[in-house]
């Protein structure tokens, strides 16, 4: 297919997920150019001074964001970056110069190993080793017994690519044991690492204390535009900056990040415990749906949810589950799936979708979430 083609399918569905009066959730990018801007302009003056003199370079409400961040997570300091893949390379690479040590050890499903194109030793020339291959979190067994030594112990919480999973707490701080028994540093990908409170029955200061940095997105589960942070020491996070400079990373002016991730702090922040119990229910009843439908097989994963987000596996193409998904939108107003992907390895003809449960997802029953798998079943004969 073309890329013009693409871009026709690609719109296609936005406006057929943009006119649907039932969605599990609203996405930050399918909104119009005009609609983020008017939104952000409405609201931003409700969590900053806007006669504040507009950022230059990191300063003004960029700070404000590093102060309120760095506080949320019980840290001492936190630099912005624009993305973040760049705050991820920036924190692992301070940390190798820091333990004499260029070798992390992370999941091979994580995002340094999948959506970054090797840029780890590209770009910061670290080498990455793999404690297990399990579509599931390490184990601190795992941890202990890799047969060579590393300097950084990296988790992502959750775990994206394997059904955004997490460990229990209990096997979360065997895990950080084990690596500071191999004398590693621990750095918590924590792009959704907001939505893991419930989960894990702590608060976030207490979760981030397992670890030496942390890197958190706005753009994720807080409906920012964009933008990371990453905290840990003090004398960590001067050390970032420095390298953020170097990668081209000290922006001119970052305030319509910086307001938008204000705004999901304020905001989105504090419902996210509503969104994972609510997915629990929505995956409940997905799996009800398919169980009592002539379908030859499914998975939802994991069931219960661990997050606000999880995996759901069917056996058919990828484009005849997207068909589905926007013919269903598009007669009925109702969006139930979005995207979906082929399998990343496995028989052809078996395909996977993430779903996220967020505000608009909360006036869903079981009732309405079984109605809509019946409806779009019956899209697939």
């Amino acid at each position: 297919m073309g890329n013009t083609d693409e871009q026709k399918q690609r719109h296609r569905a936005l406006t057929a997920w943009k006119g649907s009066t039932k969605v599990l959730a609203r996405m930050s990018a399918n909104h119009t150019l005009a609609e983020r801007l008017a939104a952000l302009a409405a609201d931003a003056g409700t969590v900053h001074d806007l006669d504040d003199w507009t950022d230059l370079y990191g300063d003004g409400v960029v700070a404000e964001v590093e102060r309120r961040t760095a506080e949320l997570l019980g840290m001492e300091a936190a630099a912005f970056f624009p993305t973040g893949t760049m705050a991820q390379q920036i924190a692992l690479r301070c940390w190798a110069g820091r333990t004499g040590s260029p070798v992390v050890a992370l999941h091979p499903l994580s995002h340094p190993e999948v959506h970054e194109r090797g840029a780890l030793a590209s770009v910061s020339g670290l080498r990455t080793v793999h404690p297990t291959t399990a579509p599931r979190q390490a184990t601190a067994e795992e941890v202990r017994d890799l047969p060579e030594p590393f300097g950084t112990l990296m988790l992502e919480l959750p775990l994206r690519d394997a059904g955004f999973v997490l460990p229990s707490w209990e096997e979360l701080e065997a895990v950080v044991a084990a690596a500071r028994e191999r004398d590693a540093v621990v750095h918590l990908d924590g792009a959704r690492l907001w939505e893991c409170a419930s989960h894990f029955g702590r608060g976030l200061p207490e979760i981030a204390a397992l670890a030496d940095s942390v890197y958190v997105s706005f753009y994720k589960s807080l409906d920012g535009l964009s933008g990371a942070v990453l905290a840990g020491p003090e004398s960590l996070v001067e050390e970032a900056r420095t390298w953020r400079h170097r990668y081209g990373g000290q922006i001119f002016q970052q305030y319509p990040a910086a307001l938008s991730a204000l705004l999901g702090l304020e905001r989105e922040l504090p419902r996210l415990p509503s969104y994972v119990a609510q997915a629990k229910t929505v995956a409940g009843a997905l799996a009800e749906g398919f169980a009592g439908l002539a379908v030859p097989w499914f998975r939802v994963h994991p069931e219960p949810p661990h997050t606000h987000q999880f995996h759901v596996w069917l056996p058919y193409a990828a484009d005849v589950l997207d068909e589905a998904s926007v013919r269903q939108a598009e007669e009925t107003g109702v969006t139930l799936f979005r995207h979906w992907s082929p399998a990343p390895a496995g028989p052809p003809g078996l395909s996977f979708t993430e779903v996220t449960v967020a505000a608009p997802g909360l006036e869903w029953t079981a009732d309405d979430v079984r109605d809509a798998v019946s409806d779009f079943v019956g899209r697939l004969a």
